[in-house]
């Protein structure tokens, strides 16, 4: 009986085994390994950011509770809505346009012989620190387009159409027949033919004459004509030369402008000789001489890039320089594995290349250019160096970004809940946009 029970009784249950893994490993070894990791980021990320949220909470000194009023500055402070507004610049423009500039690049370089040369040249800049980058770029916006390539560029393109005047300081000296007229100068009495006309002037530094300027000398006079001279009035040392008349030492205003006015309107124009001397028609006689604003206008000078109203897309279009490599490079990547057979196929049925572009590179392209996108958004909402250092002390508000303001509020303003809780709302923003990213790795994996 008691083997029969024993042979009809179901077998006792087997000793409990460690569970592994898929790959074969043990649970608890996983953890293990594991284990110095989840220390790490627990100590480097959540704790950062429970400690965070709470201080948010928490009044200036760390021991009141303050409730949500280090939030409402949030919205009542206006460096922070400055902050914010830029913000919203920087992720609306420079992601779009940096991932733009590198899909653009990575399509032109695909089929070009130096293509790869030109890859390695656009993202040589993801070497360079964002430090260094902004060092490179505070001197490229200088003002002074001896010193600023930008305003070098934007000078010479100016002055290739628009000369500046080589007498912007020039003015009337003593006893000068001259009299200021809508930003130049005209004759206080009417000219007449066959009596020489002295236009002294003063105000312009020797080294800063024409380079035609030659020594002045009077003019003689001409039956039927106008003739005067224009020059600087001026000798070195006390006592020397005479007001009113050409000295050895003087030189001529080249090119300087003369209008003859009658009655409102210009009967007749010419420009001095390098020695000062000009020439008017007869028909000149009983106008007065007018030597026109244009004489005098100031050097253009060139963009004031790092002022309050260009300062934020200055410092976007650094960060496009140094990013527009990192989307060049994933999306070659991606376009590598573009199957050539579609491309072929579109240009075969009639496609032209824009068509082939627009509808078929694009749409195969749309995985990599939303994870170059995403990527770029996350970056330049914590966006910090750049700004801060191109951006110049007298246009900083202008250009803030919450990056900025975080570290503005938290050390030299020493408002450590108010700097919490800029950084709580980094956080919200960005989980959003890694939320969207997780959600389309699934929906790949699941491809």
């Amino acid at each position: 009986m008691a083997s029969a029970a024993a042979a009809g009784a179901p077998p006792s249950p087997a000793a409990p085994r460690s569970r592994k893994s898929v790959t074969g490993t043990r649970k608890t070894v996983a953890a293990l390994f594991l284990l110095p990791a989840l220390v790490l980021l627990g100590a480097l990320v959540v704790y950062p950011i429970g400690y965070s949220v709470i201080r948010s909470f928490l009044g200036a000194s760390g021991d009141g509770f303050a409730g949500v009023d280090n939030y409402k500055t949030l919205f009542t402070d206006d460096s922070i809505r400055t902050a914010l507004k830029n913000n919203v610049i920087w992720v609306v423009f420079a992601p779009t346009v940096s991932t733009a500039l590198g899909l653009v690049f990575a399509v032109l370089t695909e089929r070009v012989r130096w293509g790869t040369a030109f890859k390695l040249v656009v993202f040589m800049p993801m070497a360079i620190s964002m430090l260094a980058a902004g060092i490179i770029f505070r001197l490229v916006y200088d003002q002074d387009p001896h010193k600023g390539v930008a305003n070098a560029v934007w000078v010479g393109v100016h002055d290739t159409f628009a000369q500046s005047s080589a007498f912007p300081k020039a003015h009337p000296g003593r006893r000068s027949p001259l009299e200021p007229d809508h930003g130049g100068f005209i004759t206080s009495a009417t000219v007449r033919t066959g009596q020489p006309v002295a236009l002294p002037l003063v105000g312009v530094a020797p080294d800063r004459m024409p380079d035609g300027a030659k020594r002045a000398v009077a003019a003689r006079p001409e039956p039927g004509k106008i003739t005067g001279t224009a020059w600087q009035d001026f000798t070195r040392g006390k006592g020397v030369g005479r007001l009113g008349v050409p000295d050895p030492s003087e030189l001529g205003y080249a090119g300087m402008r003369i209008e003859a006015v009658k009655d409102g309107r210009v009967v007749a124009s010419t420009k001095a000789a390098g020695d000062g001397t000009f020439a008017l028609p007869a028909a000149a006689d009983g106008a007065r001489l007018r030597l026109p604003a244009g004489n005098f206008r100031e050097p253009y000078n060139g963009v004031e890039w790092l002022g309050p109203t260009l300062v934020t897309p200055a410092i976007i279009g650094a960060y496009v320089w140094m990013w527009a490599g990192f989307a060049m490079v994933l999306i070659a990547a991606g376009l590598a594995g573009v199957p050539r057979e579609l491309l072929e196929a579109a240009r075969v049925d009639g496609a032209t290349e824009w068509q082939v572009f627009r509808k078929v590179t694009v749409p195969l392209l749309a995985p990599v250019l939303a994870v170059v996108t995403v990527t770029l958004m996350i970056n330049v909402l914590k966006v910090f160096d750049l700004v801060y250092i191109i951006a110049p002390g007298s246009s900083q508000d202008d250009a803030n970004v919450l990056a900025l303001e975080l570290y503005r509020k938290g050390f030299a303003e020493d408002r450590p809940g108010v700097a919490s809780a800029i950084a709580v709302l980094l956080l919200v923003l960005v989980i959003p946009v890694m939320a969207f990213n997780i959600r389309r790795l699934r929906r790949e994996v699941r491809r």
